[in-house]
């Protein structure tokens, strides 16, 4: 499946609500989605922006968990900036990004201290 139909599918099934039980398909098709983040962050980032500043906490970790950290995981420098200015525009997207864990990129120690210093701005 490429970028654009896993992103069809996830649009299809969100925002939803949560599963109490099993595997919830909603997070299923945002993993999908982020199976394209290395090779192809652009259309991921054009579906990371509105679903990031949903109002469901339950959505924004998918998110962020299957979508944004891996965005910094791989892409920091590229996407750095943007994650900063969507982060200080919407409050829920800040909120999305303090979900995010640091992997790659986000961990070396210019970038985690950029992560670091839009943790302080954001708090």
């Amino acid at each position: 499946m490429g970028v654009h139909e896993a992103i069809r599918a996830a649009e299809a099934l969100l925002p939803g609500e949560p599963v109490d039980d099993g595997e919830d398909p909603r997070w299923q098709a945002i993993i999908a989605v982020g199976e394209h983040v290395e090779a192809d962050p652009d259309p991921v980032w054009q579906f990371i922006l509105p679903w990031g500043g949903h109002a469901q906490a339950d959505l924004r970790d998918a998110v962020a968990c299957c979508l944004l950290e891996h965005i910094l995981e791989y892409h920091f420098d590229a996407y750095c900036l943007r994650v900063e200015a969507s982060a200080l525009a919407d409050a829920m997207f800040a909120d999305t990004f303090g979900r995010c864990s640091r992997f790659g990129q986000a961990q070396e120690s210019a970038n985690a201290a950029r992560a670091d210093l839009l943790a302080a701005r954001l708090s």
